[in-house]
């Protein structure tokens, strides 16, 4: 898949990443995990937000690369576990076209899989989700961006 495909761009702060996160654990909060389970590299971030709203300890990984930047390529299996989910959080940040998705659910067919942004074709295969974007739209992830200085309005205008 090329980044053609992409006609929106919704940009994701940091402060809106964790009240985002927070949101979802409200609605998780009366479970209890056994631990969570990461899918690398997205949802790093937000397990580590989940684990300290749900005081969850034991945080594992599945590691799997489909992405190189916005093209979507073969998924490459890196790291599984030696469970099949049973207790578990699985998080993501995003479930987009569910490749990704529909191989984790094969290795975890019993966690409870949330993605804090979800997309129209992987949306069915999580179990929670909080905001969902168009199929057509590129999420910016704040760990993908930098602050950069911003020349003041007035000194571009005098150009």
């Amino acid at each position: 898949m090329s980044n053609a495909r992409y006609h929106q761009h919704f940009t994701v702060s940091w402060d809106q990443l964790h009240r985002d996160v927070r949101e979802l654990c409200h609605r998780l909060v009366e479970r209890d995990f056994k631990g969570i389970v990461a899918i690398t590299r997205g949802g790093l971030i937000p397990a580590a937000l989940f684990a300290r709203e749900l005081n969850v300890r034991l945080i594992d990984t599945v590691c799997i690369s489909s992405y190189d930047h916005m093209d979507q390529g073969g998924l490459d299996v890196m790291k599984g576990v030696d469970h099949d989910g049973d207790g578990w959080l699985l998080v993501d940040d995003l479930v987009d076209t569910g490749k990704t998705a529909r191989k984790v659910r094969e290795m975890l067919p019993k966690a409870h899989f949330v993605t804090v942004y979800a997309k129209p074709e992987g949306r069915p295969l999580v179990d929670q989700y909080l905001t969902e974007v168009a199929q057509d739209c590129w999420i910016q992830f704040p760990w993908d961006m930098g602050v950069a200085y911003v020349e003041p309005l007035v000194d571009q205008v005098k150009r």
